[in-house]
């Protein structure tokens, strides 16, 4: 005769559902997480608002010194109507995004400390590798379907950090809707091989439609075209296809940690608009005492620093709208700045890497007489041969061009190559800002 089967016996789940939640209240929350991930009986009781809502209090009650007297006696307050009648999940996602931001004061302390060369924050770098702050990139086509993708590089600068998205299943680029930019901080739990939980803040959303519109190519090699979509937005394409390869977001440091953690899912975070005191004695106030940083950089090396105090625009210079800001003028020799490289912008994927030629990132940080952020861009841009070429005296060698441009202002630079030296020299970089971003920022109307 043959054996009857084992029969396996799940004695766990057997067990009525108020004898396990008695059990799973002994859990820390890195059990409590993994747990739920056994079955879907552990999901529905280790997601449970009344297990959650003990974990907050456990960890963020008003008194740090609260404790439950004892198990029956934390059920029974579990099951009170005013913890239940939140909605599904409520407690579970207040505890982790609260522990997300638990170091909120302390990473806002070590902020405080600004480098004078730069107008920013000394630790920005370092927090945001500390926070272990990573970016994940939501697409959405014009189907509806969306998909996340991770980070797969960066790039640190002095003042702005370059984050490349690559590999995956992406869309087509005709087949892009939207694209959403979040920082996520990771909420550091015991959970080999699961994805642990955190908090995402929205930075930026992208219409592809809208944006779409003035988009450019900015360059090409051998493999890939690169489009620029709009500020600080480079995305590399097949060439002879539109099928993506990769994605990078160039990000300014101005306020960078707190758009990374302290935004929402669904809105990013507002920045808190500073007052300055009114002048009425300075007939020039707004037009004189700004200080300009500038990079000039690629993802792998940076190719010019340049910082230029005092800078100034007379009211009979206002132009077009703008005020000019003059860092280095073409008839002063003395201020003339070579450049450490070529002007390149290097990419890889999973499989191939190339470098584009004439691209880069730039990083502009404009301080007001005060040494506040005043405009500040982070963004690609490429070099491109100037239609007249000015009769120069002092050079003998193409001229070249680098120019941006957004709402807030302009950037222009003149770039000669020299051919002896093998080497560009920087000989002209203005700054123009809008008239109406100096009119609201300090009060006047010119």
């Amino acid at each position: 005769m043959k054996s009857a089967p084992k029969v396996t016996i799940n004695f766990m789940q057997r067990l009525p559902p108020e004898i396990l939640t008695k059990i799973l209240l002994y859990l820390d929350a890195s059990s409590l997480f993994c747990i739920g991930h056994v079955n879907k009986l552990f999901n529905l009781l280790a997601n449970n608002n009344a297990m959650w809502h003990r974990m907050n209090m456990l960890a963020f009650g008003k008194s740090k010194k609260w404790k439950p007297k004892n198990k029956d006696d934390t059920l029974k307050k579990l099951s009170t109507v005013e913890i239940q009648d939140k909605p599904e999940g409520y407690w579970r996602r207040l505890y982790f995004r609260t522990m997300a931001g638990y170091n909120e004061n302390k990473w806002k302390k070590e902020l405080q400390a600004i480098n004078p060369y730069t107008g920013l924050p000394n630790q920005t770098e370092w927090v945001l590798r500390n926070l272990h702050v990573t970016w994940e990139l939501t697409v959405t086509d014009k189907l509806g379907s969306q998909g996340t993708f991770e980070q797969r590089n960066l790039y640190f600068s002095e003042s702005s950090v370059t984050v490349c998205w690559s590999g995956g299943n992406w869309p087509t680029f005709h087949q892009l809707s939207t694209l959403q930019l979040h920082g996520v901080m990771r909420v550091a739990l015991q959970c080999p091989n699961l994805k642990k939980p955190g908090w995402r803040s929205l930075i930026v959303k992208h219409d592809i439609d809208d944006i779409s519109k003035n988009s450019q190519i900015i360059g090409t090699d051998k493999l890939i075209k690169l489009m620029l979509l709009s500020s600080g937005i480079i995305i590399g394409i097949w060439r002879d296809q539109w099928s993506i390869a990769f994605v990078m977001f160039s990000l300014h440091f101005n306020k960078l940690v707190e758009k990374s953690l302290l935004g929402s899912s669904l809105c990013p975070y507002a920045t808190p608009v500073d007052r300055l005191p009114f002048d009425d004695v300075d007939p020039d106030y707004g037009l004189h005492g700004y200080t300009l940083h500038i990079l000039l950089h690629n993802t792998v090396t940076q190719i010019m620093s340049g910082h230029f105090p005092k800078l100034f625009c007379r009211k009979d210079h206002i132009q077009d709208g703008h005020i000019q800001l003059n860092a280095i003028n073409r008839g002063n020799l003395s201020q003339h700045t070579p450049l450490s490289g070529k002007i390149t912008l290097p990419w890889k994927t999973d499989a191939l890497h190339g470098t584009v030629e004439n691209c880069c990132m730039t990083s502009l940080t404009l301080l007001d007489e005060y040494q506040n952020p005043f405009w500040c861009v982070s963004s690609p841009v490429c070099m491109v041969f100037a239609d007249d070429n000015p009769v120069s005296y002092d050079y003998e060698g193409e001229h070249f061009l680098i120019k941006y441009q957004d709402a807030e202002g302009r950037l222009h630079m003149e770039l000669v190559w020299l051919e002896e030296q093998r080497q560009f020299f920087l000989i002209c970089l203005s700054v123009f800002v809008a008239v109406d971003k100096v009119n609201k920022h300090f009060g006047r109307d010119y």
